[in-house]
């Protein structure tokens, strides 16, 4: 019989995938001069997110009707940035006519009141849709939504997760 890993261990698996991701992101950008998006920035803080999550649940080791709570949390940061994702991916595959990058977005923090921001950086500008860097023909959002998924399918099973799972 194949025994599962236990939640705990799930969940520092789940923190330390988007320490590694945060990681490889900085790496892109500071290390590789790959200046990031406003979508490239949700999406990162979506990770940031479910890493949190994942960490206080570790730390915690709740019962199952624990799991059923950071379950849902990480479900709803993956279902998140997962949308933010798929955004960022058809504007890529599909660029504004008017290509305006405008302010950035320490400009726009500033100076407009949040929901303007939201609008904004989900809106996209030009720079959302310049491709960069691709690895086995996907690019950088196509890549995180895939992550995004597997961040998914971890909550759906943390909200399936039963006590006699654990054995």
């Amino acid at each position: 019989m194949i025994s599962l890993p236990q939640n705990r261990n799930l969940y520092i698996l789940g923190f330390l995938t988007c320490c590694s991701l945060i990681a490889v992101a900085l790496f892109m950008q500071f290390g590789l001069g790959y200046e990031p998006c406003p979508l490239c920035i949700f999406q990162r803080l979506a990770f940031i997110a479910i890493g949190l999550i994942c960490l206080v649940a570790a730390l915690h080791n709740p019962a199952a009707g624990g799991h059923k709570v950071y379950g849902s949390l990480v479900g709803v940061a993956g279902l998140t940035g997962l949308g933010i994702s798929l955004r960022h991916s058809w504007l890529q595959h599909n660029p504004p006519d008017l290509v305006e990058c405008g302010a950035g977005l320490d400009y726009w923090i500033e100076t407009l009141p949040v929901g303007e921001i939201i609008r904004k950086v989900l809106t996209g500008t030009g720079e959302c849709s310049d491709i960069i860097w691709k690895f086995l023909g996907l690019s950088i959002p196509e890549w995180t939504a895939i992550m995004y998924l597997g961040f998914i399918i971890f909550a759906i099973r943390q909200l399936r997760y039963k006590p006699q799972d654990r054995y």
